[in-house]
């Protein structure tokens, strides 16, 4: 495969987590990388790269049109007598990219909800949106140093997300904590992609798996409703499912690249194969990095059965609650194969339940919703 044309060095400056002993060119504003914020990067890179190298191979290009003529030729009619059939949220909104889990947890939150921001866009970030980011900044300045890399390619903002996961990873067996960590695998036959906020390990020196923490932040001392709960749960144990897998050595490489269509023999820049090197790594391609990121996960452990959610108050960041639950397995595969089934078309989208809407005070699509429309003229 031949990569696409490079915009200038300076077109995409891409944070990367720094070892104590790297000599970074320029340190980062604070500021953190979300799910939110990594898909939209996926996003703008996915389109700048569309302008230099197909997505569609020209034999799978050749092949959908012979399966085309197939269908129209079985039918007996013209394409015009055949109604076409509506493409999924999946095909439309996440082609050739990942699922975030934000997005997992957002339809699970309401499924109506998630349509209109596909439809129509996100509703801009409140306050409190804002206050929260600001703290997840906050804490992984504690533990993450930040530098600040051009990124040329999609190759190479992967290579990025790897690196992160190697010295953030190497980081938590060496100083017991590390924050902002990528994940990536396939969870039910579609890609998904997070940041895990915390990793701990534990302190009793007993057991050596770590503990997966997110932390959250609340306007109002009070403590989360049992649909807020259920949320995180959802959250967490997508991110241990992600974590697991990756130890479990289940990461499928060749998917991987052509999935995303990513050259493996891709020749890293001067500028990315210089940082790498200072981490103490030698990577010259794609494929190089990728093999560090797989030889890391194989000496990690596999994360605990007990994960952690923190609730604090924005304000002045005291500690609310601290719920600790265990991972079940069972009820994951549910919640993902329900949050799929919307992604995939093959259902109607649900509203929330009558228990829960409450939430509909909270949304910014109120006023467009059917359900409210309904609920009012009754």
């Amino acid at each position: 495969m031949i990569p696409g044309p490079q915009p200038p060095p300076h077109a995409s400056p891409a944070p990367m987590h720094s070892s104590p002993s790297a000599t970074p060119r320029q340190e980062l504003p604070v500021e953190i990388v979300s799910d939110e914020e990594m898909a939209f990067i996926d996003a703008a890179l996915a389109a700048a790269a569309a302008g230099g190298r197909p997505l569609v191979s020209s034999t799978a290009r050749r092949a959908a049109a012979q399966l085309s003529c197939a269908a129209h030729s079985a039918a007996g009619g013209d394409i015009e007598d055949s109604p076409v059939p509506r493409r999924s949220l999946l095909a439309r909104f996440r082609e050739r990219r990942a699922l975030a889990v934000t997005d997992i947890t957002a339809t699970e939150w309401c499924e109506k909800q998630m349509e209109f921001m596909l439809e129509h866009g996100k509703p801009e970030r409140t306050e409190a949106m804002k206050a929260g980011l600001e703290r997840h900044a906050q804490l992984e300045q504690e533990v993450v140093e930040r530098v600040e890399v051009a990124i040329r390619s999609e190759e190479e903002l992967w290579t990025v997300k790897f690196m992160n996961f190697i010295m953030g990873t190497n980081q938590l067996m060496f100083k017991g904590i590390t924050r902002e960590i990528p994940v990536i695998g396939v969870v039910e036959g579609s890609w998904m992609i997070g940041i895990i906020d915390e990793i701990r390990m534990p302190i009793d020196g007993i057991s050596l798996q770590p503990i997966l923490v997110d932390t959250k932040t609340r306007v109002r001392p009070t403590i989360p409703s049992e649909a807020q709960k259920r949320n995180g749960r959802l959250q967490l144990m997508c991110y241990k499912y992600l974590w697991d897998n990756l130890i479990a050595e289940k990461f499928p490489a060749e998917n991987f690249f052509s999935y995303f269509d990513l050259d493996p023999n891709y020749l890293l820049s001067d500028d990315i194969r210089q940082y790498i090197s200072s981490l103490g790594f030698n990577a010259k391609t794609f494929e190089d990095v990728l093999k560090y990121f797989k030889a890391t996960c194989h000496t990690l452990p596999r994360s605990g059965e007990s994960l952690l959610l923190r609730y604090e108050l924005q304000s002045d960041h005291s500690l609310l609650e601290e719920y600790q639950f265990t991972y079940d397995a069972s009820w994951f595969k549910d919640q993902i194969q329900q949050v799929l089934s919307f992604w995939q078309g093959s259902r109607e989208t649900k509203f929330v339940t009558e228990e829960e809407r409450w939430k509909c005070s909270f949304c910014k699509f109120a006023s467009k919703c059917p359900m409210i429309a309904s609920t009012s003229r009754c």
